[in-house]
């Protein structure tokens, strides 16, 4: 990496950490307790440009190296993981905008995708489909210069407040396999027969919305179609989700982060028996397996999005580094927990917050479950005998 490029990472990451520490730590325990969308904060971001950092300079964003862009969710995280909602998403439309889109594609939409006047999301993730993406029912029927498009997702993250958002839906039901029949569309919030469905009460990454979203014979422009060429929706999005477990990644192991350091932090000023609790061989044990475990997970996270920069097919890569370090994120939260004790259990301290933020990413961008099958065919194809 060239200097100048080292300076302006260093610059984005004290930027963010800066936010953090002053205007984040002060308010996230009451506004995610309350549930409250962080307006200001998010609006903080976009004016840091952190809606365009992997979005290239030509269109007005960044251009920041996907390391970077790992780093920034990282730091984020420590904080507030829930503050990653509104631009993970976002950055994934925009992936797809960028590599598929036509030349019109890009120059409409990225513009306002970096600078935070529009804010995207990702529409894939159906009731009775989750990570069985080739089962979704939503269709996309021609009519004329515009197409009719029917069905729900639900889960989406950023629902309520985001104003577009890339939607994969069916062009050609009869297609084999199901996947070559699809296409992906961006579709305005303002779009007629689009709608939003409730908000969803969750269990951890409160504060930003997932909701449901419905089309009732929606009515979207051809020209939203991405690429104008249907049948190419599968391998758009499936491309594009590679930075989405990275970002996924990068946010385990910042709240991950945030939980050592809370716990080694307590294990100095805790005393029984006479002397700190650091002291004690048990908790010392803990400490060296989780910082091992967070740096063992951060560098898989890097290692993906080095070779996410250098273009190669990171699949695989992005595949592991999301698996070991949402795993990790929650091993590491309840060791947290275990060494605070009854503080860790109560709302005084983040440490249940750590806690209830990490099943989000053992779940998101594909289960772990499914990862593993996908990691395991990919391996088998490699060793292919």
């Amino acid at each position: 990496m060239s200097q100048i490029a080292e300076e302006t990472r260093s610059q984005i990451l004290s930027l963010v950490n800066d936010f953090v520490r002053r205007d984040v730590m002060p308010v996230v325990q009451e506004m995610e307790e309350n549930d409250t969308y962080p307006e200001g904060l998010v609006d903080q971001m976009a004016e840091f440009g952190l809606f365009g950092i992997t979005i290239p300079e030509q269109f007005g964003g960044m251009g920041l190296d996907h390391i970077t862009f790992a780093m920034v969710f990282e730091e984020l995280s420590k904080g507030w993981m829930s503050l990653t909602g509104p631009i993970g998403t976002h950055h994934v439309m925009a992936s797809i905008i960028f590599n598929s889109g036509t030349s019109r594609q890009k120059t409409r939409w990225l513009p306002k995708m970096a600078s935070g006047e529009i804010r995207g999301g990702l529409g894939l993730t159906e009731a009775s489909g989750g990570s069985d993406i080739q089962s979704i029912q939503t269709k996309a029927i021609k009519d004329g210069d515009h197409y009719l498009i029917t069905g729900s997702k639900m889960f989406i993250t950023n629902g309520d407040r985001g104003h577009a958002f890339a939607v994969l839906a069916k062009t050609d039901t009869e297609a084999i396999p199901p996947y070559k029949g699809m296409s992906c569309f961006i579709i305005n919030k303002d779009t007629p027969g689009f709608s939003v469905g409730r908000k969803l009460n969750k269990l951890g990454y409160r504060g930003v919305g997932t909701c449901e979203l419905i089309f009732e014979n929606a009515i979207v422009p051809s020209e939203n179609l991405i690429g104008e060429v249907e049948g190419e929706g599968f391998p758009q999005v499936m491309s594009a989700l590679e930075s989405g477990r990275i970002n996924v990644a990068a946010r385990a192991v910042g709240v991950a982060q945030a939980a050592f350091e809370s716990a080694i932090r307590y294990s100095q000023t805790r005393v029984t028996f006479g002397k700190p609790i650091s002291s004690h061989q048990a908790i010392q044990l803990k400490l060296a397996d989780m910082a091992t475990r967070i740096q063992a997970a951060r560098l898989l996270t890097y290692e993906a999005a080095k070779d996410k920069e250098l273009g190669k097919r990171v699949d695989l890569q992005s595949g592991m580094a999301k698996l070991y370090a949402s795993e990790m994120c929650a091993y590491v939260a309840m060791e947290s927990m275990r060494i605070h004790g009854g503080y860790g259990y109560i709302k005084d301290l983040p440490i249940e917050r750590y806690y209830r933020d990490a099943p989000l990413m053992i779940i998101g961008e594909g289960t772990n479950e499914i990862l593993s099958l996908l990691i395991a065919r990919r391996l088998l194809d490699e060793y292919r005998l």
